[in-house]
């Protein structure tokens, strides 16, 4: 009546449409979860708690359990006006009269409310099952009274029904049996003032009042811990009750306004009592569906409550609400919620709170619609519900008409329970325990990745936007915690990848035993925090297990592109992640799987000529290759912040000082050396240090055109560096003095470098190494003599020799021309 009253048939028609539109929707998701497996206690909330992970589902379940809360205190408070209208004083009387007894004041409503709300206490405390016999008796007795309202319709003849105006004054509303002209004059809107709360109405404050009496559809499924069959009974209960109470609001909206005049629907809402044929049994009825309803709120509320605590979201701030009756009935959370609402009830009108009620409910059949869309969408085939009758569409459609009803309805209370909601899900996602229930966020991503990996194409790779992708090989992360950080500024948005190889047989054992150790790998990622993969293999050789990496690491156009190793050297290893900050801040012990460091005299996994044997496979297989040396001994964190000192420096000699006589610096290996020195320099906690080029120069070679030339190509290539000229005569010098033949003539044995270079064909230049370790050691001099000392340097690798056995000779070298260099 009040609805019609105020907004007319056709606009009520609407609300109804609307509502039951956004309602329709949701209850279609809300089947399909439900027949998606186990339900358990906490109905919505266990939904979307399940499908959306805890963030979203606990913060969910707090604003459900506010909604069901509310809602409990709007239905008593609905209730308290029911009995008033009865039974209250008439306002300006002093002394009651007949049945009209009950002193009317906001003091006396809220005790009214009190006994009523302990009433429904009583009935949950005894436990669901009675609540269940409860509800059907109610049940019955609503449809007896609906029946009988059916029939007063067409039996009552016209009356005239006098409405108190204030003390003195009465208005008269009439009943008029069906007549054209009340139809009429009741089709459009005539919103007037709310004589219970003194308040103008408009649609949107009247659609709120409305949508209370449509949002019993999860009553059903917040009792799923309660039912026996949940998945059988809720999509059929809720299902039937939405269309039978749609089709009863549409009914008595047309015969109220084609029976009432406006005056009575508007200015009395007890009128029904008025043109019924036994009045009284209506006055039973508005009672038995208010208390059905103020019931079923509090004893969702309460269950919720309980899922919430026994998930354990919240800590130990519910660990109240986890206490049972012996029968399992959760009395504590039933006594916490009756608590809340009895604070609600001092709002002391039910219209003042049914914006923000329906703003929750709202803002809950939105999630779960969000809920079941994620599911559908992340195609999960373990997604597999019995009721197929909804489609993505559906949840969407849901979603929309939620959110835009939730706006039009109370922008602010709209606004301030996202607000709210966002705070809680914050608050979650730090604090809360990770749960194991599968995050829906993982299936939705890995849908994306997938779908976005396969259109990336490699065939479409260009140089312009080349990028490195690493695999760095560690044998022990140990000893590796800081080359490891030092790869990860190194990747530029690329790639990583930490390869470890285990040397086992799988003939020979049990089970595979890199499962075990995939989640220390994992914990080491997070705790060095660091954005890499981890890929384990094993193989029956070091050789063998980094080509099995090189060739099956990454998926689709995300390959490694560059191999990185640790030096192969005597230095005895040193524990690095012991001393690494992210272990020592936090007082936490370094995972213990991880075996301890191989002790100095112990034999090495792999021999000199098999370390680069896998330098070679890789540049077969035309992968990059770095060898990080002494990258354990740096302190980044040390060397960046001398902040009062000169910014730390980043040397780079882009010429191969193992063969003087090709000193080019245009060559693959220069390029690729100066894009690593830029890349490092480019990652933000590199941005201070200053890049410094050095360019070796002999007498009279025009040294000055070298460096011109060699600025332009900075200028092409935009890399801001400082070009400094080494003299290397001296050095030079020894080189030629242990060579026959001229200077610049190709050395014996060795083939021309460069053409076969540039046509991508990889036959080793045989590359001798026809230096003496004397000129070796003069190189290295040189390198180290150019102060300031940098924070890190790159050189120059030479390709390894087509022939193997001159592997040994070719990594001496390389030790005696880094040895020292930091």
């Amino acid at each position: 009546g009040f609805v019609v009253g105020h907004a007319g048939l056709y606009q009520a028609l609407a609300m109804f449409a609307v509502a039951y539109f956004i309602i329709g929707m949701t209850v279609l998701s809300v089947c399909a979860i439900a027949t998606n497996g186990a339900l358990d206690a906490g109905g919505a909330y266990y939904m979307i708690s399940r499908a959306l992970g805890p963030e979203f589902g606990g913060s969910i379940g707090i604003m459900f359990f506010l909604a069901n809360v509310c809602g409990s205190a709007l239905y008593v408070l609905g209730l308290v006006e029911a009995v008033v209208d009865s039974f209250g004083i008439p306002p300006g009387q002093e002394v009651g009269t007949g049945v009209h007894v009950l002193p009317q004041s906001y003091w006396y409503e809220l005790l009214y409310g009190t006994v009523l709300l302990a009433l429904c206490l009583l009935v949950c405390l005894v436990g669901a099952s009675i609540y269940a016999k409860a509800t059907f008796l109610i049940f019955l007795i609503v449809a007896g009274v609906l029946g009988t309202i059916l029939v007063s319709f067409f039996a009552t003849r016209p009356i005239g029904v006098p409405i108190p105006f204030n003390s003195s004054e009465t208005e008269n509303g009439s009943f008029t049996g069906f007549s054209l002209a009340t139809l009429r004059d009741n089709l459009g809107g005539g919103y007037g003032v709310d004589y219970t709360t003194g308040q103008m109405m408009s649609f949107s404050s009247v659609f709120a009042v409305m949508f209370n009496g449509c949002t019993g559809i999860m009553a059903g499924s917040n009792m799923s811990g309660d039912l026996k069959r949940p998945s059988y009974s809720i999509p059929r209960g809720t299902i039937s009750a939405v269309l039978f109470t749609y089709l009863v609001y549409n009914l008595l909206a047309f015969l109220m306004c084609a029976t009432c005049n406006r005056t009575l629907l508007q200015k009395d809402y007890g009128f029904l009592r008025d043109i019924s044929i036994f009045p009284p049994l209506v006055t039973v009825g508005i009672y038995a569906a208010t208390l059905s309803a103020a019931m079923s709120n509090l004893i969702g509320a309460s269950r919720i409550l309980y899922a919430l605590a026994r998930d354990d979201l919240f800590g130990r701030a519910l660990a109240l609400a986890k206490k049972t009756s012996a029968s399992g009935n959760p009395v504590m959370a039933v006594i916490l919620s009756w608590l809340v609402v009895q604070l609600v009830l001092f709002s002391g009108k039910l219209n003042t709170i049914a914006g923000v009620v329906t703003t929750f409910f709202l803002l809950v059949y939105a999630t779960v619609n969000l809920a079941c869309l994620a599911l559908e969408w992340a195609s999960a085939p373990n997604f597999r519900p019995t009721f197929r009758y909804f489609t993505w569409h559906t949840c969407l459609l849901g979603i929309a008409g939620c959110c835009v009803m939730m706006f039009l309805i109370s922008p602010v209370s709209a606004s301030a329970s996202l607000g709210f909601l966002l705070l809680l899900l914050l608050a979650l996602h730090y604090l809360s325990p990770s749960s194991t229930w599968g995050y829906i966020s993982q299936a939705l991503i890995f849908h994306q990745v997938r779908k976005y990996l396969l259109m990336l194409d490699v065939r479409k790779d260009h140089v312009k936007f080349w990028r490195p992708q690493m695999l760095l090989m560690v044998q022990n992360p140990r000893g590796s915690a800081r080359l490891i950080d030092f790869v990860n500024d190194l990747k530029k948005s690329g790639l990583y990848v930490l390869g470890h190889v285990e040397l086992q047989d799988l003939d020979m054992l049990p089970s595979d035993p890199l499962q075990p150790q995939q989640d220390s790998w994992l914990s080491l990622v997070d705790k060095l925090n660091v954005k890499a993969f981890v890929s384990l293999t094993l193989a029956p050789s070091v050789r063998h297990g980094v080509r099995q990496l090189l060739f099956t690491s990454g998926l689709g156009g995300m390959r490694p592109n560059t191999l990185v190793l640790g030096f192969y050297d005597d230095a005895e290893p040193q524990d690095g992640l012991a001393r690494h900050p992210a272990f020592t801040s936090a007082r936490e012990e370094v995972p213990l799987s991880f075996p301890p460091l191989r002790a100095p005299a112990a034999p090495k996994l792999l021999s000199a000529r098999e370390y680069v044997g896998i330098v070679a496979d890789a540049l077969k297989m035309l992968r990059n290759v770095l060898l990080a040396r002494q990258l354990e001994s740096l302190d980044k964190a040390w060397e960046l912040r001398r902040a009062a000192s000169p910014p730390p420096t980043i040397h780079v000699w882009p010429v191969n000082l193992l063969r003087p006589d090709s000193a080019r610096y245009a060559d693959t290996c220069s390029l690729f050396l100066l894009q690593m020195a830029c890349v490092l320099n480019m990652a933000r906690a590199w941005r201070r240090a200053r890049l410094r080029l050095f360019l070796c120069v002999e007498a009279g070679a025009m040294p000055h055109a070298q460096e011109e030339k060699l600025r332009q190509l900075l200028k092409d290539l935009r890399i801001q560096a400082q070009i400094q000229l080494v003299p290397w005569d001296a050095v030079t010098r020894l080189h030629w003095q242990t060579r026959q033949g001229p200077p610049g003539g190709p050395a014996p044995g060795e083939a021309v470098e460069e053409e076969e270079e540039e046509e991508g064909a990889v036959n080793f230049p045989a590359n001798t190494t026809q230096v003496s370790d004397e000129y070796v050691c003069a190189a290295n001099k040189l390198v180290l003599e150019q102060s300031p000392a940098p924070a890190v340097r790159f050189l120059y690798l030479p390709r390894p020799p087509a022939n193997t056995s001159l592997y040994p000779l070719y990594l001496h070298q390389l030790e005696l021309l880094t040895r020292g260099l930091g």
